[in-house]
């Protein structure tokens, strides 16, 4: 299923991926950091949303009290638990 969330704090606006069972993939961050967002997109690709957790839940960026990669690891969660509505109709 997919899913977009609402990022607070960051560059980026929203993220955008799919969720079968506990496994992430097709993530798109819209807005931020264009080259490091791809990349992270791509290294966590086929991630579960544990290990997305593990690696970047707590990641900052500058003073602020999150980061992109935190926002995802929150949203991945959020969708996981039901608490993130689908974007699909």
């Amino acid at each position: 299923m997919r899913y977009q969330y609402k990022t607070q704090y960051t560059c980026s606006q929203f993220i955008e991926f799919d969720l079968n069972g506990n496994v992430v993939s097709n993530i798109s961050f819209f807005g931020g950091c264009n080259g490091n967002l791809k990349a992270i997109a791509k290294l966590v690709d086929g991630w579960t949303v544990e290990k997305i957790e593990e690696y970047l839940k707590g990641n900052t960026c500058g003073r602020r009290p999150t980061s992109c990669a935190d926002q995802l690891a929150i949203a991945v969660r959020k969708a996981y638990d039901g608490r993130l509505g689908s974007s699909e109709t």
